[in-house]
């Protein structure tokens, strides 16, 4: 099912789909398939997060949970969804809400954060697929294992990475970022049960401090209307 690592990350993960857990991993999906389950999100979406910020270009790092269970949501980048969506999932309006107050940036009448994507922000769920209304359906089959991978490869970068970290499950990640190079922003999850402590981080200009601190350009947080 899960399709090439994309040309940007491919040298660098190689060995990584060559291990036992991947082999499995990936028996594990097409047995889903096999069974009648409807993955999420489609097999071209799966490395979308990849696809849009190559190694290369990493200078922030927002890490996500798993993929929306909604179908027609997910789309391979985490907090995103696909631009015709509406209503916006409460995460998401959230996030809005906070941008706006934070930097000023009007809200916008899409969700789709590719954008901040293609700016350098790599927009990684540490589970990259689920299935359809089951949410956390494949916690434990091998994304974890990759996903940490590839945090420490970003974590291994020379260059100043600002890692972005929502909520206790991201946050357990801390331990992979080791190098005192890189800056971390740890604050609540911007989901409903926990928005009240999200609401006034000021995250989103604190990310640009830091990468103006290390002479790296801010990034452009206001998102197109479609």
């Amino acid at each position: 099912m899960l399709p090439p690592i994309p040309l940007g990350w491919r040298s660098l993960l190689t060995e990584e789909t060559s291990k036992p857990y991947y082999r499995a991993l990936e028996v594990f999906l097409d047995k889903e398939l096999a069974g009648g389950q409807t993955i999420l999100p489609a097999r071209t979406d799966v490395f979308n997060a990849l696809v849009a910020t190559s190694y290369d270009q990493v200078r922030v790092l927002l890490i996500g949970q798993d993929p929306y269970p909604t179908p027609g949501h997910a789309h391979g980048l985490c907090f995103s969804v696909q631009p015709a969506v509406r209503p916006l999932p409460f995460s998401l309006r959230n996030i809005y809400r906070e941008l706006h107050d934070d930097v000023g940036c009007k809200i916008p009448n899409n969700g789709d954060l590719e954008p901040w994507a293609q700016q350098g922000v790599l927009m990684l769920n540490t589970v990259l697929t689920v299935r359809a209304r089951q949410a956390n359906s494949h916690q434990g089959r091998g994304w974890e294992r990759f996903t940490d991978r590839i945090i420490e490869l970003v974590a291994a970068k020379q260059q100043r990475v600002v890692f972005v970290l929502w909520g206790r499950d991201a946050q357990k990640k801390r331990v992979l970022i080791t190098q005192p190079h890189h800056t971390v922003i740890a604050t609540a999850h911007p989901s409903p049960l926990s928005v009240r402590k999200f609401f006034g981080c000021r995250c989103f200009s604190q990310i640009n401090r830091d990468l103006v601190d290390a002479d790296l350009p801010p990034i452009d947080w206001q998102i197109p209307d479609v």
